[in-house]
């Protein structure tokens, strides 16, 4: 078809005024200069041998996507909002869109994980370290990464198997599936109800098995005596049911309805902050809500 033609395309950024574009600079710098130093700092502190621990591993495992999500989009991101050539090749933009959506679902399934091993510990605090040993957590981060893979592989194929005669300059500050899709000149409602099943595998089936094991959680703190006890785990558990909420609000309206008629400018927003935003205060919120890490961070600091 004609999209084997396309040898590249034109990303628009997030704005078109050019006396934005240097306070976006600036700013996006700032975010992603954040989240490197932030999750970094994570990734050291929880080498430290008094946080051993599952939770502490999967808290690096997430902060190591989080720098490579940011790593994939920003950078590009970053040289388009001082250049005139925001192109971008047929092959890089293909190699984008995989890399984000294998981060994301990746990503997702993870935090999935997460709450498991979290459920573990509250309900099952004995049998804790026995269920929840290193071969279950290499096995649970490894079944994440093959999830997003397929994933990743499904929707870039679907995407790129679409063909492409109209304009090649995508409304958007990356490779991604809504605003690809709308490039295409043939029918893509079957698409659309293909990306929304995606979604609902992506997120809503995670999220859906999250909300289960927190419910166990709940009704675990709300059986234990001491005030003390209830707010420290609550106050553990609650942490990462905050990072849950966000990416589950900016994703579900990015990605459910990948053609409506909605603000491109809004989900230009709403990715900015799921890629961008979201990655920087996840260290602030587990490190800022968890006392031992705390600790750490402040001797290594």
């Amino acid at each position: 078809g004609n999209h084997t033609l396309l040898t590249d395309f034109v990303l628009s950024g997030l704005s078109s005024r050019p006396e934005l574009q240097d306070l976006l600079f600036f700013t996006v710098c700032l975010f992603y200069s954040m989240t490197l130093i932030g999750n970094l700092l994570i990734c050291m502190v929880t080498v430290h041998p008094t946080l051993h621990m599952p939770m502490y591993f999967f808290l690096r495992v997430l902060s190591f996507l989080d720098i490579s999500t940011a790593s994939v989009i920003v950078p590009k991101m970053l040289v388009n909002l001082l250049s005139e050539d925001r192109s971008i090749s047929y092959t890089g933009c293909v190699t984008q869109l995989y890399c984000v959506v294998f981060l994301a679902a990746t990503e997702w399934y993870l935090l999935a994980a997460m709450a498991y091993d979290r459920y573990v510990a509250v309900c099952s605090p004995l049998r804790y370290a026995a269920i929840m040993n290193t071969r279950v957590c290499l096995s649970l981060v490894l079944l994440s990464c093959c999830s997003g893979h397929v994933v990743s592989v499904v929707q870039t194929a679907w995407v790129f198997a679409l063909s492409f005669c109209g304009p090649r300059r995508i409304n958007y500050f990356f490779c991604d599936i809504p605003p690809l899709i709308m490039l295409s000149c043939t029918d893509t409602s079957l698409y659309e109800k293909q990306i929304i099943s995606a979604t609902v595998l992506v997120i809503f089936a995670p999220f859906c098995l999250i909300l289960l094991s927190y419910a166990c959680i709940i009704s675990s703190i709300l059986k234990i005596s001491s005030a003390e006890g209830r707010h420290k785990t609550f106050s553990t558990c609650s942490s990462h049911l905050t990072v849950v909420t966000l990416y589950c609000a900016s994703g579900t309206l990015i990605y459910l309805q990948p053609k409506s008629s909605n603000s491109q400018d809004t989900k230009k927003i709403l990715a900015l902050i799921y890629t961008t935003v979201i990655p920087t205060l996840n260290p602030l919120i587990y490190s800022l809500r968890n006392k031992e890490v705390k600790e750490v961070l402040i001797r290594v600091m």
